[in-house]
């Protein structure tokens, strides 16, 4: 009875503050619904056109949704940042005494961090990856040999990035089993909108990692290894060094971010092109396109559809005033379909060139591992359509229910 008084209380207050800012701009911004997880784009069209700087009831801040804009902010790292200890947001998951990853760090503590990471990711470094990358997807392809169907998420998308990070991690095979689930609810951390049930299972699964990892360092500590773990448990970068704790957040955050990513984009992509098969069919034609259709897929419905920072110092944005300590809200989606930025911006182009989307964010918090997904996306996309050339939908795809990371729980296929 309490969980449905709380329900239809909430359901209350987002009704009456949805209203007001619907009265107040002419549009409104609701969280909750389920539109926003099935198709958001028309939602965000909305937005641009009518109150592209909307103020949020709800979040108790702005929703930004153009391309322009939202480039500005998170190039601004001085007035802009995205340490939310000192913001008003609502949907803060931790207080100012628990530990940060460097996600939610400003310089000079997220320069240092990243600094002391960055080396594995470097395009260098991600080259040099490349065929075992492409090992590890010609062997889950070798699995679907001789398959009338299977489900794109489980039997590649899922596994191809994880196998792919916990082997720079140094995670042992049979360590892997549970990572599934624990990273599924580790990135519930960031969605703004979780019920008691499901902020719990985001805190085990992050205890949970943390623990495993706190482990592996002290077992790498003892007996280094060949991999990322060894590096950054011995690193030393001009006297510095990661704490225990840091540690243990940044694995942890390398884990996930580095399996949701590619997992989200192989799985939005695929569907993508099979819903328009006049992209697909061209880029079977012409796979030296990969790159280009890469960077369109992630543009057209990317992994990452939000981002968020805090006003650091009183400013303006297009006009409208911001006060210190107000939260905005970066609809990334929406920038990567607005029409100021991108020609034909709902139509899907592999071949589009100047494509300058904002699916890995930029400035000093662009997606660290952006060259590593992109490689991942471009191996597994082209060796799928050289390898099944007359796959197809089968049956209708389901969505996870996440705002921030949109992706698919299932994509069956026929081939």
């Amino acid at each position: 009875m309490n969980r449905l008084l709380k329900s239809a209380f909430l359901f209350g207050v987002v009704q009456a503050l949805t209203a007001r800012e619907r009265m107040e701009s002419g549009v409104a911004f609701n969280l909750f619904s389920r539109r926003l997880v099935a198709n958001p784009y028309p939602i965000y069209h909305r937005l641009q056109t009518r109150d592209p700087v909307h103020r949020s009831r709800f979040i108790k801040g702005w929703v930004l949704s153009r391309h322009e804009d939202i480039d500005a902010i998170l190039r601004d790292h001085r007035r802009f940042g995205n340490d939310r200890v000192s913001t008003m947001d609502p949907n803060l998951r931790f207080t100012p005494e628990e530990p940060r990853s460097m996600l939610y760090r400003d310089p000079p503590d997220h320069t240092r961090l990243r600094s002391l990471v960055s080396k594995a990711f470097t395009p260098r470094a991600v080259r040099a990856l490349r065929p075992r990358v492409e090992r590890i997807a010609d062997d889950l392809l070798d699995r679907l040999q001789g398959a009338d169907s299977f489900d794109v998420i489980d039997a590649i998308a899922y596994p191809l990035p994880v196998a792919v990070i916990c082997e720079m991690l140094g995670v042992p095979q049979e360590d892997r089993v549970p990572f599934r689930e624990l990273s599924n609810d580790a990135s519930l951390s960031i969605e703004p909108l979780l019920d008691e049930r499901r902020v719990a299972r985001t805190q085990d699964g992050l205890a949970m990692l943390r623990e495993y990892f706190s482990d592996l360092a002290e077992r790498r500590r003892a007996d280094p290894g060949d991999d990322l773990v060894s590096a950054l448990t011995q690193i030393e970068d001009e006297g510095d060094s990661l704490s225990h704790e840091e540690l243990q957040l940044m694995l942890v955050l390398l884990l996930v971010a580095g399996n949701e990513t590619t997992r989200n984009l192989v799985g939005n992509g695929l569907l993508a092109l099979l819903r328009n098969p006049d992209q697909l069919e061209r880029l079977r034609r012409e796979p030296a396109l990969i790159g280009t259709a890469v960077d369109e897929l992630i543009r057209y419905d990317g992994p990452v559809q939000m981002d968020g920072r805090n006003v650091r110092v009183d400013t303006e944005v297009a006009g409208v005033p911001m006060e210190r300590g107000q939260y905005l809200m970066l609809l990334l989606g929406a920038a990567n379909r607005d029409p100021e930025a991108f020609e034909d911006p709902d139509v899907l182009d592999v071949s589009r060139e100047r494509n300058q989307h904002l699916g890995f964010g930029r400035g000093i918090h662009h997606c660290l591992g952006a060259p590593l997904a992109r490689m991942e996306a471009e191996i597994m996309l082209g060796k799928l359509l050289e390898r099944f050339p007359n796959i197809r939908l089968a049956g209708t795809p389901t969505r996870r229910r996440q705002i921030v990371l949109r992706g698919l729980s299932s994509l069956h296929v026929r081939v």
